[in-house]
């Protein structure tokens, strides 16, 4: 399990601060910390259910999630006495709406971040602990694990999977098939997806490249590179989120195959710009050949027209994995109401809501056992969605937004040196991360 930072707790407010969002006379819980009583008439959660006595509850969530929160909400408020109030935030205005209401003690009941978010939240103390409750799930082994993962502090819990997103592979089966390539078989190490991109490149086909990446977006870099470095037995940060261990062999064998696709011009025009805004529609537009790509968004492709080829992201020599991506659910440190809103996160979890809410809208479920169902057998996303998340990770750190996604992060930086500059900085570059994550 994490352990916090022995800095953590003054440092990380102190950061939080930094960033223009008021933490003070923040007094939570954290992981060591007595959790936030119940005023309700049932006291502690009194079981795995929790319990639906017609409480209002509120939750946040962000706007990119709108549509799978909105699809659970309703189905929860139509099946339950307890109605949940959701509120949907901006993604930009997120962290500071965040902030202020937790140093003026409220925050929502049911709170809903991003992942990799999520670990600098709980050890700021947004989340009650639920370690119990947790526990008491029949299932719970069958849950997906990084988000669980990212509100973890020794040994307690305090988050579960709200949305799951993971990263694949994918590649234009037609562009393949003129490419002389088996439009049936991505590639299964890093490789034959070099060899794959290049053989597509080499059509010099008008507005066709063999490839693309978000090479000014971290996010996107993170999402679809760390899967290959994990993949191939090795590390990205270590155990406890201080130190980057991007400079191992698998992760310079990574920056080496995108730096020589840039160098044989195989790499879409754009990629070097690219902050993210457009990064999935060159794909979308019949124009690359073989990307890491979001499996959320693989349908949209379908519907533009694409015929798409998916699968997991290899590692430099096989094996695969994915990045655990999505939001993460917890219990805020001001709910007044702590067993209503456990029974909306337990029935969240449960068979059905998984398979006839999430796995019926195209969604990918949060339970390992569900991953191939009636809704799914047909679709070949969902496919590979079943054979790469119990390879999954998600990354803990609580300083990782600073270290990776924000904008001109050193995460960026050494990328970019690394696949467009050729710097041979990678080292050096590395130590500015871990100069971030051991704030």
């Amino acid at each position: 399990m994490r352990k916090v930072h022995p800095r953590g707790r003054t440092r990380l407010v102190a950061g939080l601060a930094v960033a223009g969002i008021a933490l003070a006379g923040l007094t939570a819980c954290s992981g060591d910390d007595e959790g936030p009583s119940d005023t309700s008439s049932n006291g502690g959660a009194s079981s795995a259910e929790g319990v639906d006595d017609g409480t209002e509850l509120t939750m946040w969530t962000r706007a990119p999630l709108e549509a799978q929160a909105t699809r659970l909400v309703e189905a929860y408020n139509a099946s339950h006495d307890n109605q949940v109030k959701l509120e949907i935030v901006p993604n930009d205005d997120m962290e500071s709406k965040v902030g202020g209401a937790a140093a003026n003690e409220e925050l929502p009941d049911l709170l809903a971040g991003d992942v990799v978010r999520v670990p600098y939240w709980v050890d700021n103390g947004l989340f009650a602990d639920i370690t119990d409750q947790i526990d008491s799930l029949p299932f719970k082994d069958d849950i997906s694990g990084g988000h669980i993962d990212a509100g973890t502090v020794d040994g307690a819990m305090h988050t579960l999977p709200f949305v799951q997103d993971i990263s694949v592979m994918v590649w234009n089966k037609e562009l393949y098939k003129e490419a002389g390539l088996d439009p049936e078989a991505g590639p299964t190490t890093l490789a034959e997806f070099q060899e794959q991109a290049q053989a597509v490149a080499d059509l010099k086909k008008d507005g066709v490249s063999g490839t693309y990446y978000g090479g000014n977006c971290g996010g996107c870099l993170v999402f679809t590179w760390f899967p290959t470095i994990w993949a191939s037995g090795e590390e990205v940060v270590s155990e406890d989120g201080t130190q980057s261990l991007l400079n191992s062999d698998a992760a310079k064998a990574v920056y080496e195959t995108y730096a020589g696709l840039n160098e044989s011009g195989a790499v879409g025009a754009g990629s070097k710009e690219e902050t993210g805004a457009t990064w999935v529609a060159p794909f979308q537009g019949g124009n690359i050949g073989v990307m890491p790509y979001p499996q959320t968004v693989v349908q949209a492709a379908i519907d533009a027209g694409i015929d798409v080829g998916v699968g997991p992201i290899p590692g430099v020599d096989g094996g695969n994995s994915t990045f655990l991506g999505g939001d993460a659910m917890g219990i805020s440190k001001d709910s007044d109401h702590v067993d209503q809103a456990w029974n909306f996160l337990a029935w969240m979890l449960s068979d059905d809501t998984q398979l006839d809410v999430v796995a019926k809208a195209g969604d990918v479920v949060s339970r390992n056992s569900l991953l191939d169902n009636e809704y799914t057998k047909d679709d070949p996303a969902a496919m590979v969605a079943a054979e790469a998340i119990p390879n999954g990770r998600t990354p803990v750190a609580p300083y990782f937004a600073e270290a990776f996604n924000a904008s001109g992060s050193p995460w960026v930086t050494l990328v970019r040196n690394a696949t467009f500059e050729r710097t041979d900085t990678v080292d050096a570059d590395n130590d500015a991360i871990t100069a971030i994550l051991s704030q």
